[in-house]
């Protein structure tokens, strides 16, 4: 068989069409294919050089067109010159419409439109980078939400979370050792996330996070009694502060994501 060329066409990117492509071609025992992208299709003058050049080959096409004149263009020529084409989209759009009761934008590329929630959310994402494990402690009067706990109470996730929530997360270790930040007496306690662990709960994370790292699990890291220490001084450093508190365990970041998100949306009422 000679080699078989997969057109991924589409009014955009072509992502959508390219991925599908390659999901179904590794159902069929072939190594003689090529998956070619044809982006941003937004004429019939591409439409027919797109046909022109498939019709000369072992082709076949695979498309996202979500005007619909275009849409309608390229299955009529691809009739009439015997080629494979098959339309990803309106086979899911169709029973929508229906459902909703609503006509489609036939907007082209709203999936990758780079509007201000987008930006927003990129830059909380750098701000969580940059300011997580109190790294830069001047985060903290810049911040949306400032997390504080012990290790391994899920700060660094939680952050990550918040931020694709587009929310400017900076997160601060609490070490016995260690004076929390002055920039904390700076701030609206509202601002504050206080986050505690059942003790048993955090000795049993703290061991596997040790033998992960290739260490024994014997190290004062995971010690119960330095963890009942670490989470005494954590609850005198929050009330100190007046923050709200969150007891993690056995909750997913989900979950707890969803606890801080409530909290804010009603301090701002």
């Amino acid at each position: 068989m000679d080699k078989i060329i997969i057109y991924a066409v589409s009014d955009s990117m072509g992502e959508t069409s390219e991925q599908v492509s390659k999901a179904v071609i590794k159902q069929f025992d072939i190594t003689d294919f090529e998956i070619k992208t044809i982006p941003y299709v937004n004429d019939r003058e591409t439409i027919d050089n797109l046909i022109s050049k498939a019709s000369t080959e072992n082709s076949f096409i695979v498309f996202t067109l979500v005007v619909e004149e275009l849409r309608n263009y390229l299955i009529e020529k691809s009739l009439e010159n015997n080629i494979g084409a098959v339309d990803v989209m309106t086979p899911l759009i169709m029973p929508l419409m229906k459902q909703l009761d609503m006509t489609p934008k036939q907007e082209p590329g709203l999936l990758r439109k780079l509007d201000d929630k987008y930006f927003k959310r990129v830059e909380a994402i750098e701000f969580a980078v940059k300011y997580d494990d109190g790294k830069d402690t001047r985060g903290i009067l810049l911040a949306d939400v400032v997390l504080l706990g012990v290790s391994r109470t899920s700060k660094t996730p939680l952050s990550m979370y918040l931020a694709n929530k587009n929310l400017k997360v900076a997160n601060i270790p609490l070490v016995p050792e260690v004076s929390p930040p002055e920039e904390l007496n700076f701030i609206s306690s509202k601002k504050i996330i206080g986050l505690t662990l059942n003790s048993e709960n955090l000795n049993k994370i703290r061991k596997e996070r040790l033998k992960t790292m290739g260490l024994k699990d014997t190290a004062n890291y995971a010690n119960l009694e330095r963890i009942l220490q670490e989470l005494d001084y954590a609850e005198k450093i929050m009330k100190k502060l007046n923050c709200k508190v969150i007891d993690t365990t056995n909750k997913a970041v989900e979950e707890t994501a969803n606890i801080i998100l409530d909290y804010i949306e009603n301090i701002n009422k």
